[in-house]
């Protein structure tokens, strides 16, 4: 059995040329929450230079300049895509483990080599209009490089299978340990005083010294180099340990209202999510901060906590828990720049022991409303639906002023054509 590593090249760009061919070709950078820095870019805008982190606020000029076309963050349409990306591939293979947004481990049989890797790019550019790239090796670390290295090498054209390289060893040679998966310039650290410098040098390290200095994962890693698998394929994502929502506002928020509003929008969030994993939770964390940034405004930071009785799902129940701790801990005479809450304590739906102080009467109306809301949301549109206490103006919500359309997931946004 090989694995294979799918990654859609320059995914949230590539997202973006789907539905405006316009950008094929052209420099392109997607910008953080806000708008605030570059977090995606485009093969083009690479090769200008820009790096990831750059302050949008500092390079305009040269953005306009080099004729870079800039947009905001659109994660709705992302992640609509990342689904649709995943559920091509899913007949395909006997197994698979969805690793991020833009990746995916396959399990392939020993007969599955470069040819059905094509295949694989070919079904999804064709039904998805994403392209991507494919790495086969019998583990998982080395697949992760065999897809770099397809990535980066253009007479590849997307595919290498490392099980049919003949020099594999001088392929490791050129790797520094700094870009194998799992290591990073950390852990690289770690291993320069003992003279491993590349891929090649931890694969054939003293198994018992790359334990000493990296640990058992890092030993793993290692091993995997060397051809042996230590990792498994994960079909299951792993349980949470908690859900955070949590944003930057467009303008500073003074008054307590729109800071209620905001926290119970992203409330309102977490128990979706809550209720699509049919997990419940039991401690509600919530914060408060001005902008650090700010040389001329006072600072305020606070947080506080509290432990539910019964372990819920509800949003209703969530808002409430929320609502009170920001009452707590808001301040008057500061400019806040972000709030945002963090559930944890996490438990399967049916799993809980009940309580013997709380009412439970009213849980199954409850219930039944959240899944209600839920289906109205996921047919027309998020937010549709809404709490009263999450407002209806959104007059803190975050700048996205170049935001390209919500072509997959809300109705007034479909694509349109014109004959």
């Amino acid at each position: 059995m090989n694995f294979a590593l799918v990654d859609c090249n320059n995914f949230y760009a590539s997202c973006e040329r789907v539905f405006n061919p316009r950008l094929i070709g052209r420099p392109l950078v997607i910008l953080s929450n806000n708008d605030g820095c570059v977090i995606a870019r485009s093969e083009e805008a690479k090769q200008l230079g820009i790096k990831m982190g750059a302050p949008t606020f500092k390079n305009e000029t040269f953005f306009r300049q080099h004729q870079v076309a800039v947009l905001s963050s659109n994660y709705a349409l992302y992640g609509d895509m990342s689904a649709r990306v995943m559920e091509v591939m899913r007949p395909l293979v006997s197994a698979m483990e969805v690793y991020s947004i833009d990746e995916a481990f396959l399990s392939l049989d020993d007969a599955h080599g470069e040819d059905f890797a094509r295949e694989i790019r070919e079904r999804v550019r064709q039904w998805t209009g994403i392209p991507v790239s494919v790495g086969i090796a019998p583990t998982k670390t080395l697949a992760k490089l065999a897809n770099r290295l397809a990535k980066k090498t253009p007479q590849r054209q997307g595919v290498l299978d490392f099980t049919r390289v003949p020099d594999a060893d001088a392929i490791l040679a050129m790797v520094p340990c700094s870009e194998i998966w799992g290591i990073g310039t950390r852990l690289s650290a770690r291993l320069a005083p003992m003279g491993i410098q590349t891929a090649r040098d931890l694969k054939y390290a003293e198994m018992a010294n790359v334990r000493g200095a990296l640990g058992v994962i890092g030993e793993r890693i290692a091993r995997e180099l060397g051809g042996l698998p230590c990792l498994d394929l994960e079909e299951l994502p792993a349980t949470k340990k908690g859900i955070a929502s949590a944003k930057s506002f467009g303008h500073p928020v003074e008054t307590l209202q729109e800071l209620e509003e905001a926290l119970a929008s992203y409330t309102a969030r977490v128990g979706e999510k809550l209720r699509a994993g049919r997990l419940l939770a039991a401690h509600v964390s919530v914060f408060v901060e001005t902008n650090p940034f700010s040389a001329t405004q006072p600072q305020y930071n606070a947080g506080a906590q509290t432990t539910l009785l019964q372990p819920t799902n509800q949003t209703s129940v969530l808002i409430a828990a929320a609502l009170d701790l920001l009452r707590s801990i808001y301040r008057v005479g500061y400019q806040y720049k972000k709030t945002g809450l963090f559930v944890t304590a996490m438990s399967p739906e049916g799993a809980v022991q009940l309580s013997l102080f709380e009412e439970r009467e009213d849980k199954p109306v409850a219930q039944g409303l959240s899944v209600i809301v839920d289906q109205l949301n996921r047919k027309l549109g998020a937010n549709t639906v809404r709490y009263g206490s999450m407002g209806t103006r959104d007059t803190w919500a975050m700048r996205q002023n170049r935001r390209s359309r919500k072509f997959t997931t809300r109705w007034s946004e479909l694509p349109v054509a014109k004959a």
